[in-house]
């Protein structure tokens, strides 16, 4: 098995037991890439994670894309977006199809119990971070007043004020780290097809519109979920009231269609964003079925292939500079008060119910930091213990 093959192997267990939302799975993925197999660092993965938190469209899909294209260059990119993704994206056709995966009390105890499990995982990922990230005063200072930011005034354009806040501040006070201090983002695509790619991104995105004013049902859907993965930040939340807009006045699907397919999004493990596939096959006109799930699926993911190969040569080269060293250890440190932020709202306010929840979870982050056992097992027992006290 080659490199892109481990890759989707990993990357298709992950998003078989990755429930929680994009915060969580940053979380699995830090303990999978950097704590078990050492794939980067602290600093390089924050690097990453702060690059997905500036680009728009569904950041932890990115984070994940990015890490296959660092381990076995652009297949190893595209088996890590098809591990992760497939297995939400073919629950929720089924979910189109009439399949009733999601209904029953049992079913909902094991959901509830998967996110207290993310409870779990985020807290370890936000402890660890912090520790390698936040070691000192200014730092740390810097974190907790972008965790405060994010909290009084949650949002995507928050989120983009803040960690530019953090480069500026960094870049003004703090001493960067020297270049040996750990390994850097490392990717095996040079600045001038980074470029190439960038720019084809801006041609589609002023060009398809105009294509699709003229075109057929299938390529305006395209245009249209291509749009909102490009112009949309802050995650999957954000992207459905756009899909909406655009979907459901034009009659392409019912709004009670619409909305039960979101209900369904929240309770499959892997990005959000797979909601594309379940609108695509439920759709009252145009390409439906798997056709139409298809077409969906990759106007989402569309940019995401276009920007992530495209920005990380950008983004390693300016890691390497001194002043733009000191700048990311400013964002990093922001980056840790976004993830406490959102551990406490939504991850702990949506879990956790009451005293039996904050045990479970207790137990799910001490199993995470003080025991061998693996995430999937973690998961799976929190999926149990949910039915119990739900």
């Amino acid at each position: 098995m080659g490199k892109a093959g481990e890759v989707f192997g990993i990357f298709l267990r992950l998003g078989l037991t990755s429930f929680g939302g994009p915060i969580a799975h940053l979380g699995y993925f830090r303990d999978e890439f950097v704590e078990r197999r050492r794939w980067l660092d602290d600093r390089a993965y924050a690097d990453l994670v702060a690059l997905a938190q500036f680009l728009p469209g569904p950041s932890s899909s990115q984070v994940g894309m990015g890490l296959g294209l660092m381990r076995a260059g652009l297949p190893g990119m595209a088996a890590a977006w098809a591990g992760f993704t497939l297995p939400s994206a073919l629950a929720l056709i089924a979910v189109a199809y009439g399949a009733s995966l999601l209904e029953g009390s049992v079913a909902r105890g094991i959901t509830h119990g998967l996110m207290l499990a993310a409870v779990g995982v985020v807290a370890q990922a936000v402890i660890q971070m912090g520790r390698a990230l936040t070691p000192d005063a200014p730092r740390l200072a810097l974190g907790a007043a972008a965790a405060i930011a994010a909290l009084l005034s949650p949002g995507a354009l928050m989120q983009i004020g803040v960690l530019l806040a953090g480069g500026l501040i960094g870049l003004a006070v703090l001493k960067p780290v020297a270049p040996g201090d750990h390994v850097p983002l490392q990717v095996a695509i040079s600045r001038k097809a980074g470029a190439l790619s960038l720019a084809l991104f801006f041609l589609l995105l002023l060009v398809l519109p105009l294509l699709a004013a003229g075109g057929g049902p299938g390529l305006q859907l395209f245009d249209i979920f291509f749009r909102a993965g490009s112009l949309v930040f802050g995650g999957g939340h954000v992207v459905l009231p756009l899909l909406e807009a655009g979907l459901v006045p034009r009659g392409f699907i019912e709004r009670d269609v619409f909305l039960a397919g979101y209900g369904a999004a929240q309770a499959v493990p892997g990005p959000l964003f797979s909601f594309a596939a379940y609108v695509g096959a439920a759709l009252s006109e145009g390409p439906r079925g798997l056709i139409g799930a298809a077409i969906c699926l990759a106007g989402m993911f569309g940019p995401s292939f276009l920007l992530v190969p495209g920005a990380m040569p950008f983004w390693v080269r300016l890691s390497h500079l001194m002043p733009a060293r000191a700048a990311m250890m400013g964002v990093n440190a922001a980056v840790v008060g976004i993830l406490a932020a959102a551990f406490y709202d939504p991850i702990v306010t949506t879990a956790i119910r009451g005293p039996a929840d904050a045990g479970i979870a207790l137990l799910a982050w001490g199993a995470l930091s003080f025991t061998r056992l693996p995430v999937w097992a973690i998961v799976l027992l929190c999926g149990g213990a949910g039915i119990l006290v739900s």
